[in-house]
């Protein structure tokens, strides 16, 4: 009896599991990607080339913490739209397999997690993410009242920048927000490709995106906004003194770009999508040059 009650609990146990992975996009680990970069971009440049190991840990675990409860509030604040909207109508939430108590008890507990690894850093670092908190928080629910909350979703995800000069030096320079608004800039361009999937049924529903805010002229500012990040990576460049490595990686980061608005010059959903996926490695690129230039042009003291 007692081993049949197990073999029959298990299954149910593992089924759930799997749909809290899938909530918090364990499943899609594109947007771990995209948060990332940025972070480490500003790791390397606060740490010149070394940065502290035990803020790399912290950082790189809030990274996953953080990303995966914003998927979980996002989704549990769009489970009604959710299954209207081709993309998203197999989320967990959208299809009952998990319960909206379910999804806010994971939100809290991720939520207590990031609190814990807070508490790891200074006080000048732990006041910034309460701001990071704050528009984590606030995004899932300005889409319903701006037409661009893009630049608060890349606020969000560039807001690891100064926390982590704030970390890893206790102060907040101009390179820290130089990097903070050039993730910010590029959280708006893919973040742009993403929308332009699900435009035409944004407009049904009436949720509000940049894709919808730009209409026709999308890939224009697109454009636009690509050559504004070139520009903010070239001044990180001369900000932190970078050398040829890391201007040759701003190099293919610029053909990437080109080649992400070729990929979505017909406006067709798996163009625009393909281009969104393939925009993490731009930031791989551009932390390969940072890594790239301290590896080879080390700083001494």
């Amino acid at each position: 009896m007692k081993n049949s009650l197990v073999a029959s609990f298990a299954p149910e146990v593992a089924s759930r599991l799997r749909n809290y992975a899938k909530l918090m996009r364990f499943d899609k680990p594109v947007g771990i990607w995209l948060l990332l970069w940025p972070t480490l971009w500003a790791l390397w440049l606060a740490g010149e080339g070394t940065p502290d190991q035990g803020l790399f840990v912290v950082f790189v675990c809030g990274v996953f913490v953080m990303r995966s409860a914003g998927c979980v509030l996002n989704d549990f604040v769009d489970r009604k739209i959710d299954p209207y909207v081709e993309r998203t109508r197999t989320r967990p939430l959208a299809t009952g397999a998990v319960a909206p108590y379910e999804a806010i008890t994971l939100f809290i507990a991720l939520g207590l997690i990031a609190v814990g690894l807070a508490t790891m850093l200074n006080r000048h670092a732990q006041l910034l993410a309460i701001i990071g908190a704050a528009l984590t928080i606030a995004y899932p629910y300005i889409k319903r009242y701006v037409s661009i909350p893009q630049f608060v979703l890349g606020a969000a995800f560039g807001w690891a920048a100064p926390m982590a000069f704030a970390a890893q030096s206790g102060e907040t320079p101009e390179l820290a927000w130089l990097v903070f608004g050039t993730a910010l800039i590029w959280a708006v361009i893919y973040d742009t490709f993403y929308a332009m999937v699900d435009r035409e049924d944004d407009i049904r529903i009436g949720v509000k995106s940049t894709a919808v805010l730009f209409g026709e002229a999308d890939l224009f500012v697109i454009a636009g906004l690509q050559i504004l990040m070139i520009i903010a990576l070239i001044l990180i460049g001369l900000r932190a003194e970078l050398g040829f490595w890391y201007y040759g990686t701003v190099g293919v980061a610029a053909a990437m770009m080109a080649w992400h608005l070729w990929l979505a010059r017909d406006r067709q959903p798996a163009g625009c999508f393909r281009a969104f996926l393939s925009n993490h490695y731009i930031g791989m690129v551009v932390f390969v040059g940072i890594v790239l230039h301290y590896t080879f042009n080390p700083v001494t003291a």
